[in-house]
C-alpha cells in the first residue's frame, strides 16, 4: 500500500475558534426558543361598563340589550380578571404543542372569528365547523354557547377547545402544570382572584371575563342610536341613505302593505343578537337525521351581527363567502322542511288554508344592496383595533 503524502496547513486561529464553537454547540442539547413576555399596561386597561353607551346599559324591557346579559353573579368581569384572560387568550401554551392560541381562530380584525372556512388545529387538522364570532357573546339570555349550544355557560365554552383533540389537544391537569411553571402567571392569578394558584377553574373564569369584555358599541349604527331612537329623524340623519333603507328593510316584517326583510325578528335589540337557535332552511338539511343537526332539528345559534361585514365566510359551516350570498339565501333560496323557523314561512298562505311554504322576499337589487350597506354600518373600527383586546405578546 502506497503512503499518501499529507500537507499540513496552519489555519488562522479565528477559524479554529469557530470550528471548536460549532462542534461544542452541536454536542449540547437544543435550547428552547425564548418566548416573548406579555406587555401589559400599569394601571391595567379598564373593562368596566362605564364605557358603554346608554342603549347598551338601560334595562328598558325584555328586548333590551341589558336584559340579555349572561354574566353570572359569581364571575363578574374585573380589570384584573379580564387582563389575565387576555394573556391566556393569546398564549399558545394552551395548546399541546405550543402552536395555537384562542386568538389563532378568533382574530380581532375579523370580529373574533376566522377568515378560513374551517380553522386549523394544533396538529394541522381542520375543525368541523366555522369559528363562531365572539363579538358581544356576553349578550345572549339563554347563556348557552357554540353553534349547537352544547356548552351551558361561557365558562364551560372556553375550556372545551383547550381539551378538544383537533383544536388544542391539552388536558386540564396538564394545562395547570404547564402554566404554573411560567413565572408571571401566579402573579396574574393572584391579582385576579386573590391567590397565586393556577387552576383550570381560574383559567375558565378569566377567559370568560375577557370574552364578555368583547363588547362592540362604537359602530356608525351606535352613533345614530345615540342621536335618537330608530326611526327618528335624528337617528336617520346619522346614516347614509342606502343604509337607512337597509335598516328599514331589516326591521320591517314583509307583508302586503310593507316592503321588508324581517331580519329583526331573529336578530333582536340594538346589538342585533339572537334569541334562540333557528332552522333557516339551508338546502342540504336532512330532517331524517343525517348531516349536522346543530342544537336539534337543524337549528343553529347565531352570533351578534356586529362586525359581520368583516367576518366572512358565513353560517356554521362557512358556506357563504359574502354577505350578498347570505341575503340571496333569505331572499329566494330558503327551503321547506318540517322544522323551518316560523319567521321564514309565508304565513299568508297558511292563513288562507294553503300550504306553508318558505317566504320569498322578492327584494330588488337596490334593496339587496341596502341591506348589505346597513350590515356594513355595524362595523366597529375602534373595536377591531382596540388595544384592550389585542395580542399582548406581539
Amino acid at each position: 500500500m502506497s503512503r499518501v503524502n499529507r500537507t499540513w496547513v496552519a489555519w488562522p486561529s479565528w477559524v479554529c475558534a469557530i470550528a471548536v464553537a460549532a462542534a461544542t454547540a452541536a454536542s449540547q442539547p437544543a435550547v428552547p426558543k425564548r418566548r416573548p413576555l406579555p406587555v401589559l399596561p400599569d394601571p391595567p386597561y379598564r373593562y368596566d361598563d362605564t364605557l358603554l353607551p346608554r342603549h347598551f346599559t338601560e334595562p328598558d324591557g325584555p328586548e333590551s340589550i341589558a336584559a340579555a346579559d349572561n354574566t353570572p353573579s359569581d364571575n363578574p368581569t374585573t380589570d384584573a380578571g379580564a387582563t389575565l384572560g387576555r394573556v391566556l387568550f393569546y398564549d399558545t401554551r394552551l395548546s399541546a404543542n405550543d402552536s395555537v392560541s384562542c386568538g389563532t381562530c378568533h382574530q380581532q380584525r375579523h370580529g373574533f372569528s376566522d377568515p378560513r372556512r374551517h380553522s386549523i388545529g394544533f396538529d394541522g387538522q381542520l375543525t368541523r365547523r366555522h369559528s363562531m364570532s365572539l363579538t358581544n357573546a356576553r349578550y345572549y339570555a339563554r347563556g348557552r354557547f357554540f353553534w349547537d349550544e352544547r356548552a351551558e355557560t361561557l365558562e364551560a365554552l372556553v375550556l372545551a377547545p383547550i381539551q378538544d383533540s383537533v383544536e388544542m389537544g391539552m388536558s386540564l391537569p396538564g394545562l395547570e402544570t404547564k402554566l404554573a411553571a411560567v413565572d408571571y402567571y401566579p402573579g396574574l392569578f393572584e391579582q385576579a382572584f386573590g391567590v397565586p394558584t393556577v387552576t383550570a377553574d381560574g383559567v375558565a373564569r378569566a377567559l370568560a371575563q375577557f370574552v364578555r369584555a368583547l363588547v362592540s358599541y362604537q359602530a356608525p349604527y351606535d352613533r345614530a342610536r345615540a342621536a335618537g331612537a330608530p326611526g327618528s329623524s335624528a337617528f336617520a340623519a346619522q346614516l347614509p341613505e342606502l343604509s337607512r333603507l337597509g335598516h328599514q328593510l331589516f326591521v320591517t316584517v314583509p307583508g302586503q302593505d310593507a316592503r321588508g326583510a324581517g331580519c329583526g325578528g331573529c336578530h333582536i335589540t340594538d346589538a342585533q343578537i339572537s334569541r334562540s337557535p333557528r332552522n333557516i332552511g339551508l338546502p342540504d338539511y336532512d330532517p331524517r337525521g343525517g348531516g349536522d343537526q346543530g342544537a336539534v332539528d337543524g337549528r343553529f345559534k347565531a352570533p351578534s351581527l356586529r362586525n359581520v361585514a368583516v367576518r366572512a365566510p358565513y353560517m356554521h359551516d362557512g358556506r357563504f363567502a359574502t354577505l350578498r350570498e347570505v341575503v340571496d339565501h333569505y331572499n329566494t333560496k330558503v327551503e321547506a322542511n318540517p322544522f323551518l323557523d316560523l319567521t321564514l314561512m309565508d304565513r299568508r298562505l297558511a292563513v288562507t288554508g294553503g300550504p306553508v311554504r318558505p317566504v320569498r322576499l322578492e327584494l330588488t337589487e337596490q334593496e339587496i344592496e341596502a341591506l348589505v350597506a346597513f350590515l356594513g354600518s355595524l362595523t366597529d373600527d375602534a373595536f377591531l383595533t382596540d388595544p384592550r383586546f389585542s395580542d399582548p405578546f406581539s
